[in-house]
């Protein structure tokens, strides 16, 4: 007989009430932990609280080490171990403060500019503003996908000021951000609108197989500046691969099936593994993976997505090993009765996963912001064999920062020649070559342009650059 979860009904009054009594607490500590810093937090429980501090921190590419969640009740009492990326602890006052703001104002809204503006350093784009129309795009994937999207936006005059487009299994999803570069600012007239994505219907067309489908929406932005349907750009690229089905083929290729496996506990299995079980009332979730950024912002995500509620959670690292291990239940109080319910819950964690994972070369590339831009970076790109599996830009003032992740067409991996003939091709573009599996490979800078030169030797980043490539010199002679 299926057992039937009954909930009492919270009144949305009575709950933003309970909110608005017990705002959350963010105390951010840097005494108790000689290597880290402890971000603490307690609040009034509600559903997805967990995905929203968490994505607070991923945001500002803050690595956690360490977390310990619980909210089996009412209240919410989690413990974050955070450093930068170079693994110091966060001592920059502007940033602690941003974090708490940003902790307790991510229920009410979002994070104003005000709060972005006091941060010395940018932020992630979270979502449309006024002054873009966003565009999302979803089909089979293809080499030079991308290049032929961003060559017809260039073509009808189209200014792409952000995008951020994730390829898994075949699977396309992509969210683009546009000025219209005739005018400038957002495309509001319907007609343009219209015609802008006509186009991009005839690429994504262009050469679907017979029963293939492939979809493009504009995110509409209203007056008050928030979009219809908001959601974080990353949380909207897990939802479009989810809608896309991507998850479907992973199981046995991204995971292993196999129960014990000696090569992940000497960190060297490169495959995900999802375990299952029922544990006092709870389904009790293990994941073990390579280590790696954001890996619980991704992990998180896919439960909220599946209409799970974390609560009780342990997440950390044992070397290059990540270890995380979840109580949980559906929203409706129910557990993960039957075998075909847990294997679906495997393949979509192993897929939100394995997403972000990319194996090849990340090009990483910072010049001055002009139209045409991603039209010119893809095209090298597909013109010298590679094609891009994963890739983000976006602007920061009159520059434009961007990573793009390369492989062979075939999908192995391509000689660092065809990445260096790129670089050479792409004059007045500071670009960084980096081996994404392994050690690093290059760093290749265009002398062109001496100012960005002069300031990156002037960073650590330039120090450590040097340093790896003397001694990647040295292991090819």
């Amino acid at each position: 007989m299926m057992e039937i979860a009954y909930q009492p009904r919270i009144d949305s009054e009575i709950e933003s009430l309970v909110e608005r009594i017990n705002p959350p607490s963010v105390c951010v500590d840097n005494d108790s932990d000689p290597n880290c810093t402890l971000v603490k937090v307690d609040s009034a429980n509600k559903y997805g609280i967990l995905l929203d501090m968490v994505q607070v921190l991923a945001d500002l590419d803050l690595v956690i080490s360490k977390s310990y969640i619980s909210s089996d009740g009412d209240w919410f009492m989690d413990v974050f171990h955070v450093t930068d990326q170079l693994g110091n602890k966060l001592t920059d006052r502007s940033l602690i403060l941003y974090i708490q703001q940003a902790i307790c104002y991510s229920r009410k809204g979002g994070i104003t500019k005000e709060m972005q503006s006091n941060l010395k350093r940018e932020v992630q784009q979270r979502h449309v503003s006024t002054e873009h129309t966003a565009f999302e795009i979803t089909g089979i994937d293809r080499p030079g996908l991308l290049s032929e999207i961003s060559a017809v936006l260039s073509d009808i005059g189209c200014h792409v000021t952000a995008a951020v487009a994730w390829t898994h299994h075949e699977r396309a999803a992509m969210v683009i951000y546009l000025e219209d570069g005739f005018n400038g600012g957002p495309i509001i007239d319907p007609i343009r609108k219209a015609q802008v994505k006509d186009h991009l219907d005839i690429v994504m067309e262009a050469h679907q197989r017979v029963g293939d489908e492939s979809r493009v929406v504009v995110s509409v932005v209203e007056a008050k500046g928030a979009p219809v349907g908001w959601a974080h750009t990353e949380r909207r690229l897990h939802e479009l691969m989810y809608a896309e089905g991507d998850y479907e083929n992973c199981f046995g290729c991204d995971c292993c099936s196999g129960d014990r496996c000696d090569a992940l506990s000497r960190g060297r299995c490169e495959r995900i593994h999802v375990a299952i079980e029922a544990c006092n009332g709870y389904s009790m979730v293990s994941v073990k993976c390579r280590d790696r950024p954001k890996l619980l912002f991704d992990t998180v995500c896919a439960l909220k997505e599946l209409q799970f509620v974390v609560f009780h959670a342990v997440a950390g690292a044992r070397g290059s090993t990540a270890e995380q291990e979840y109580f949980i239940r559906k929203k409706n109080g129910c557990t993960l009765e039957t075998e075909g319910q847990r294997e679906r819950l495997r393949h979509c964690l192993v897929a939100a996963i394995s997403r972000r994972a990319s194996r090849g070369f990340k090009l990483d590339v910072r010049t001055k912001n002009k139209m045409g831009l991603l039209s010119d970076v893809t095209r090298t790109v597909r013109e010298n064999g590679l094609s891009i599996t994963r890739a983000e830009m976006s602007t920061q003032g009159e520059n434009a920062v961007g990573s793009f992740y390369v492989a062979g067409v075939s999908g192995g991996e391509k000689d660092a020649n065809a990445v260096e003939a790129v670089v050479r091709e792409l004059r007045g573009v500071v670009v960084s070559a980096v081996k994404t599996v392994g050690m690093v490979s290059t760093r290749l800078g265009s002398s062109s342009d001496v100012e960005e030169e002069n300031r990156a030797k002037s960073s650590i980043g330039r120090l450590l650059w040097s340093k790896l490539e003397r001694l990647s010199t040295s292991i090819r002679r």
